[in-house]
């Protein structure tokens, strides 16, 4: 616990060090970096680029071409499960909340004006209820139920999480907010309560995905990648997105990427030298099944942020250097492979996490779990100490 509490304070340490580090040593004014709310837009971006934008493309679709065609090859080979259980009627009743919500969100009616920019939550809650629901109804668990001290520390954590990308997004600009009016205080809670569903939305739909057929056969027993030396080729990459993201905010048009890539590279470069287990280690025995779950379900509730971004009041729109082109809702279309590596970074801290409050859980609850019965077994669930037993 020591050793994670300790690890954990560089990561952060250097994670919100290292870029205002950079921009510091090349002379920026750095009170423009902590302005709040984030009001004034100093990043000049480089325009569209015709030999980036197919460059970019064709590194995406090297990635994606295989990940797609193992999919499509065990399509045809798959039996289709029977569900577990009958889908619960509180995952119907997330269903008809996040329908309502989506109205709400799209559209202005005069009366619901005072609370037409505060409809992200809603909706966000309501997908995690019935991602939950279906993940009940596959295999008779979900993330809600069976892991409920956890998945109540997701929603803080997440809130965290999310302000730290905020946080690196000052010293790039990719992405900026529009619709808001907003003081500090206002803006800090606002953001906070739409932050926090970043963590359990994309968890609960990597679970629901780790038990897919599709998913289990695809992804298991791959070519195995080892490292010979790993703690020589951990140190080398923690070096090198260290110096990344340092360099961010200098060089914002050339290094954006590492917004999404250089937080994950440390973490999991720490993890390693450190000896704790980390995400990438599955891959030695050939075993790709988190990895690609993890991925696919940043990937899937990007679309959703995406699409329900699309015609709110509130909302956030794009800014990114040498691709800024066909656009898929508001997101440039290169812009969704950001989700992939961001789906592994969510993983990661929610591993970081279930190690905390596995190690703070009373040894005696462990390994209890609440009934799907719904909102009456939260409440009694909130009435005693959580449990973080694992669903696996």
């Amino acid at each position: 616990m020591k050793r994670l509490a300790a690890m954990t304070g560089v990561l952060t340490g250097m994670l919100i060090g290292l870029p205002l580090l950079g921009v510091m040593c090349a002379g920026a004014d750095i009170r423009r970096y902590l302005e709040f709310p984030p009001v004034t837009r100093y990043v000049s971006h480089a325009p569209f680029s015709w030999p980036v934008f197919a460059g970019g493309t064709a590194l995406v679709l090297a990635a994606l071409v295989p990940f797609v065609s193992r999919v499509l090859g065990v399509h045809g080979h798959l039996r289709r499960r029977p569900a577990v259980r009958a889908f619960p009627w509180w995952g119907w009743a997330g269903i008809f909340s996040g329908l309502a919500a989506w109205v709400l969100a799209w559209s202005r009616f005069p009366w619901f004006r005072p609370l037409q920019p505060h409809t992200f939550t809603p909706l966000w809650l309501s997908l995690i209820v019935v991602v939950n629901a279906l993940a009940y109804r596959g295999k008779g668990r979900c993330l809600m139920c069976d892991r409920p001290r956890f998945f109540m520390a997701l929603f803080p954590a997440s809130a965290a999480f999310w302000w730290f990308f905020e946080y690196l997004n000052r010293f790039v600009q990719n992405w900026y907010y529009t619709g808001v009016d907003f003081g500090p205080a206002e803006y800090f809670w606002y953001a906070t309560l739409s932050f926090s569903t970043v963590l359990p939305a994309v968890l609960s739909v990597r679970e629901w995905l780790r038990e897919l057929p599709a998913i289990q056969k695809a992804f298991y027993g791959l070519r195995p990648i080892r490292v010979h030396r790993p703690r020589l080729a951990a140190g080398a990459v923690l070096i090198l997105s260290a110096a990344g993201l340092m360099g961010i905010g200098v060089w914002p048009d050339y290094l954006f990427p590492l917004l999404w890539v250089s937080p994950l590279l440390i973490v999991v470069s720490l993890q390693a030298l450190t000896g704790h287990p980390h995400i990438l280690r599955d891959l030695a025995r050939g075993d790709g099944r988190l990895l690609a779950a993890s991925a696919l379900a940043a990937l899937i509730c990007g679309g959703f942020w995406e699409m329900w971004n699309y015609h709110s009041m509130a909302k956030w729109e794009y800014a990114v250097p040498f691709v800024n082109r066909y656009r898929l809702f508001e997101m440039p279309a290169l812009g969704y492979a950001g989700y992939l590596p961001f789906g592994l970074e969510v993983s990661v801290i929610g591993g970081l996490l279930e190690s905390v409050t596995a190690a703070t859980s009373p040894p005696a609850r462990r390994g209890h779990r609440i009934s799907a019965a719904g909102p009456r077994s939260i409440i009694s669930m909130m009435r005693r100490p959580f449990s973080s037993a694992s669903s696996r």
